[in-house]
């Protein structure tokens, strides 16, 4: 029987498989960069919003508090936008006729909220509350970054569902004494002589063993004794945090 294929054909078949084998690899590959690219994940993608509000001016600039304009970020699931009147408390006084703050002033009049484009926006099927984390210790910095340096504000983290079983897994990363959960600042670095007072103060009654006063007292550490005094579990007590009925309700 005469020979069809030129023997050639079986280097390119061979080549045909390898070669397919990389192209999926690659597509794979390429998928996953672009689910973890801030053309999906929207991080550091300044959006447009009808008024340039700059946070990097008013809590920076001017010191204000995060619950003066997020007021129900302590009690409820939703940190708040302020009302109109909010921002007009101060821009009646100032810069009353400032072009840029013409929706403001608009929205005040017409009696109609002024429509933000939501930065940080979890999908529906995903239950998050606000009031439990910073009750439970979690500032500010850890999900939003350094918003007192945005100009414009922008998504700091992914806010993926990795992202946030990584921290339900190792909560003591992020926890902070309550009185700095709205300082941004704030480290256990900057303020380590106060991390140590606060650590001799608290830890008394505690089963935790830490660091002695005059050594170095880490995050995870204090981290530790904040879990056991805000009864927040870890996986060393076979952390619930991890469950699917956690955020999936």
């Amino acid at each position: 029987m005469p020979q069809i294929f030129h023997p050639s054909a079986n280097t390119l078949a061979r080549a045909s498989i390898f070669g397919g084998a990389f192209v999926a690899l690659g597509a794979v590959l390429v998928t996953h960069l672009v689910i973890r690219s801030p053309y999906q994940t929207d991080v550091h993608v300044v959006k447009s919003q009808p008024v340039p509000f700059s946070h990097e001016h008013h809590v920076r600039g001017l010191g204000i508090d995060c619950r003066y304009c997020h007021t129900s970020v302590e009690e409820s699931s939703f940190a708040g936008l302020p009302p109109t009147y909010t921002c007009m408390s101060c821009h009646s006084q100032i810069w009353t006729d400032s072009p840029m703050l013409a929706p403001v002033r608009e929205s005040l009049a017409l009696d109609r909220p002024l429509e933000w484009n939501r930065i940080h926006d979890v999908p529906d099927y995903t239950y998050f509350n606000h009031a439990i984390h910073v009750n439970k210790g979690v500032g500010c910095y850890s999900c939003h970054g350094r918003v007192d340096q945005m100009p414009l504000a922008w998504k700091e983290e992914s806010m993926s569902m990795g992202w946030c079983l990584e921290c339900h897994r190792n909560p003591e990363k992020h926890l902070r004494p309550k009185e700095e959960i709205y300082n941004l600042e704030w480290s256990v670095d900057n303020d380590q002589e106060a991390v140590k007072a606060f650590v001799q103060r608290e830890a008394g009654s505690e089963t935790l063993e830490f660091l002695a006063s005059d050594e170095y007292v880490s995050q995870e550490e204090l981290g530790q004794l904040l879990a056991a005094m805000y009864e927040v579990p870890t996986l060393g007590h076979n952390t619930p945090l991890t469950n699917c009925a956690v955020c999936h309700r």
